[in-house]
């Protein structure tokens, strides 16, 4: 195969060009309404998943209190958006409230008198239109490398990805903190051409700002972003002018000043006064403890980094294609990721990777697409946490315009190639509708297999307790129900009356035995007997959760 720009004429008669340049913008709609469409349904259907109360009741305490006291390991901007959908529904919390941060999220949703599906879904929405802006970002920084083609063809992995949809529609932080930063490195790219470099580069450091006012996770990629705003201006050349040297270095830099700003506006949002006290028992961290005291961010933001540290340091279960470990693995996130995208994205993944290195004319965007992505996998593949592909929500949402370099190449059927394999991701991903979060592709079975293989967000979050009230209302009405359920969620707020098997003699447990697949898949001592003298699940709930009989 030819790596080559594809140099077709696009002349042809007016109506036929005006027919085209409709055809884009109604493609690109199409894809992000059936996105809506996909997220708000998921969003409306599925219960709090293990993260979202602390979200959301630290949300309500900035809307109600101005504090920051709570999640600190976590930069208040993605919470401070939930605070916007959530001041619709004005949550109750009571001011004598005394708890840490879990318990905040259960007297929220559960015991103030709010409506947890209310409060659930206003939190969520305000992360979806993100989501679906992000899209544009993904569909514009296609065109702008590979053409209208290009663009439409990373939309639609955009919007067909299932991680993307799950996350996307969730009270959550991932999907936020990465579109902030993929929204970055395409300003720095883009004012690479034109008179508006110091704008660009300006709105760039506000979008990197964002990322790290999201999630503390992006911190990594702070010194690439920097290095490709340095490119993005004549700086770098060798024949300029030492004047417009120091120019270059100062808009590099001033990103960097910009995104440190936009973090401490974020702070003073939630708190005028940066009232702030560090929590008890907050380690050191040693070297690491000092480099961090020394980062011109607000000290909140320093001490959360601090928790972050600590996490790593612990040490967490984990579960992969049947193995249950202590510790973590470093090709954990590698693997997830290959039961959990879509076959035809894969291999659109690795292609366009290939054509952005091979294509000359692509090649110098090749550090702006690939190298994020990159650096951050290598980062989040050392990490303690084993928990699902959430971790790397970076690789569908940059390579998705790296999949835009296919249509680039000089070979007859590259186009044609690239349309069947985005049929065949947009075909997977529609079949396991509704149920977004257990997604695996069809090499590993279908969702229906997941938790097989994997556990914990990638499967079962606790997201289906609404669903598995509804089906023991109308399938099991009246029958004794044992719950074993790994989630946020109450289940006597859905209509769930159930006993602990865990806590009862195993003889005595008789009647439904309902427990979360991931609980299965770490099952060890008691849960572990009472699931060998149970037989065959007879029926499972959103791919998350099976129903056991014993008599």
């Amino acid at each position: 195969m030819t790596a080559d720009l594809d140099e077709r004429s696009t002349a042809g008669p007016a109506p036929v060009r005006r027919r085209r340049r409709w055809l884009v913008p109604l493609l690109a709609v199409l894809l992000l309404v059936q996105m809506a469409a996909a997220m708000v349904t998921t969003a409306v259907q599925q219960t709090p998943t293990i993260d979202e109360p602390v979200y959301v009741g630290t949300a309500v305490t900035y809307l109600e209190q101005h504090s920051l006291r709570y999640n600190p390991e976590h930069p208040p901007l993605g919470k401070l958006l939930m605070a916007a959908g959530l001041a619709f529904a004005s949550p109750e919390l009571d001011p004598a409230f005394r708890g840490d941060q879990t318990a905040l999220g259960r007297h929220v949703l559960y015991e103030a008198g709010n409506d947890p599906y209310e409060l659930m879904l206003l939190a969520r929405l305000p992360i979806i239109l993100l989501t679906l802006l992000f899209g544009l970002v993904v569909f514009a920084f296609a065109r702008d490398l590979t053409g209208p083609a290009g663009g439409v063809l990373a939309l639609a992995l955009y919007a067909f990805s299932p991680d993307v949809i799950t996350h996307g529609s969730l009270a959550t932080l991932d999907v936020p903190a990465i579109g902030f930063l993929l929204t970055a490195v395409w300003l720095t790219w883009r004012a690479r051409t034109g008179a508006r470099t110091p704008l660009l580069l300006a709105l760039a450091g506000v979008a990197l700002g964002a990322a790290l006012a999201t999630r503390m996770s992006v911190l990594p990629a702070v010194p690439v972003v920097l290095l490709l705003a340095l490119l993005a201006t004549p700086a770098w050349r060798r024949r300029v002018a030492a004047g417009e040297r120091l120019r270059g270095l100062a808009l590099a830099a001033g990103v960097g000043v910009v995104a440190v700003g936009i973090v401490w506006l974020a702070y003073l949002a939630v708190d005028p006064g940066l009232r702030w006290t560090p929590p008890a028992g907050l380690p050191d961290e040693g070297l690491r403890g000092l480099l961090t005291g020394l980062l011109p961010l607000p000290e909140a933001y320093r001490d959360g980094m601090r928790i972050q540290f600590a996490f790593e340091d612990s040490t967490f279960s984990g579960f992969l294609f049947g193995r249950h470990y202590q510790g973590s693995l470093w090709y954990y996130l590698p693997a997830a990721l290959l039961v959990k995208t879509p076959l035809g994205m894969l291999a659109l993944w690795v292609v366009g990777a290939v054509a952005m290195l091979a294509v000359p004319r692509l090649r110098p965007a090749a550090p702006y697409v690939l190298v994020v992505p990159a650096l951050l996998l290598a980062v989040a593949m050392t990490g303690a946490r084993d928990f699902g592909t959430r971790y790397a929500i970076f690789m569908p949402m940059f390579l998705a315009v790296a999949a835009a370099a296919v249509v680039a190449v000089r070979w007859r059927r590259a186009r044609l190639t690239a349309g069947v394999l985005v049929v065949l991701v947009a075909v997977s991903s529609l079949r396991t509708f509704p149920y977004y979060l257990p997604y695996s592709n069809e090499a590993f079975g279908g969702p229906t297999r997941t938790h097989l293989r994997l556990h914990d967000s990638n499967v079962d979050w606790g997201q289906d307790l609404g669903r598995l009230a509804d089906r023991l209302r109308e399938k099991y009405p009246g029958e004794p129900v044992w719950l074993v359920y790994k989630g946020a969620g109450v289940p006597e707020a859905y209509g769930i009356s159930a006993r602990n098997p865990l806590k009862a003699p195993e003889e005595d447990v008789h009647g439904l035995l309902v427990v979360s697949d991931s609980s299965i898949a770490k099952a060890t001592g008691r849960l572990a007997a009472l699931l060998r003298t149970s037989g065959e699940p007879i029926d499972e709930v959103g791919h998350s959760i099976r129903i056991f009989r014993r008599p």
